[in-house]
């Protein structure tokens, strides 16, 4: 899912042309824009995730006394940190020239925490543990979320005027 959001997150700003651009920057404010790209890049990868895991419950079985119901919400929050943390990173990118390369490196020591909870919250899953064990994750998942969608909502108006 990380590969799949990266590159389908990543062309929300950086396919962009210097005349859309100019277009969209007479239409409507900066945090409308980042808003509503986020929400875009949410809705996708939440479905980038549940068609990844229909294929996935059909070609693999999930192990005996897996909580598949908190492995569907370790998927689906983490799809939206992927979505907040790349279209974030997308929008800063895509100022500074080289997008792609600059965007994943970027990204890299932002995701590395959220892909450490995710593990974690996936292996809890797995083991069957209880639900209330991994609650404090979940939490902490949407967090990261309200802080990337908090940082992004202040930086966003200073990238867009440039």
């Amino acid at each position: 899912m990380l590969f799949a959001s990266i590159n389908a997150v990543a062309k929300s700003f950086l396919q962009e042309s210097k005349g859309r651009h100019l277009y969209i920057y007479t239409l409507i404010s900066p945090i409308s824009l980042i808003i509503a790209k986020t929400v875009y890049n949410a809705l996708l990868m939440i479905v980038l995730t549940i068609i990844a895991l229909l294929f996935y419950s059909m070609v693999f079985e999930f192990p005996e006394g897996t909580d598949v119901l908190m492995y569907l919400v370790a998927a689906v929050v983490g799809s939206l940190s992927f979505a907040t943390i790349f279209t974030m990173v997308s929008a800063i990118a895509s100022k500074a020239g080289n997008g792609g390369m600059l965007m994943a490196i970027l990204s890299f020591p932002i995701i590395i925490p959220v892909l450490i909870v995710l593990i974690k919250l996936a292996k809890n899953a797995i083991d069957g543990l209880d639900r209330s064990v991994s609650l404090d994750d979940v939490g902490l998942l949407l967090l990261i979320n309200a802080m990337v969608m908090g940082v992004s909502l202040i930086l966003f108006p200073y990238l867009w005027r440039d």
